[in-house]
């Protein structure tokens, strides 16, 4: 399961996507607030992480919508997994990890 395990930072208009394909390659992605739903619409199935924020329900609702899984993780839980200085791609990082952790 973990090749569809899926770390999304969200923001108010941009949000960062980390992930692995299926041979072990990180993938990140930038996406823009219009470009989401329809990425993970054509996206197949997987566990998508967020990190609890204001909007992180509303989120969570519409990729369910889309027929994917969703975990809403508290920040305090995330921020142990932030490797290097707190940028957008290393969140989506810290995400994916906490979601891959047993336990969670």
């Amino acid at each position: 399961m973990k090749d569809n395990v899926i770390g999304l930072d969200i923001a108010k208009s941009i949000f960062h996507l980390y992930t692995h394909d299926r041979d072990g390659k990180i993938i990140k992605k930038k996406l823009k607030r219009a470009q989401l739903l329809r990425f993970f619409a054509n996206y197949p199935a997987s566990l998508i992480g967020i990190e609890a924020c204001g909007s992180a329900h509303h989120w969570a609702r519409e990729l369910t919508k889309l027929g994917h899984g969703v975990i809403i993780l508290n920040a305090r839980y995330v921020k142990g997994f932030v490797v290097g200085n707190k940028t957008d791609f290393n969140e989506a990082s810290a995400i994916f990890d906490a979601v891959t952790r047993p336990n969670k």
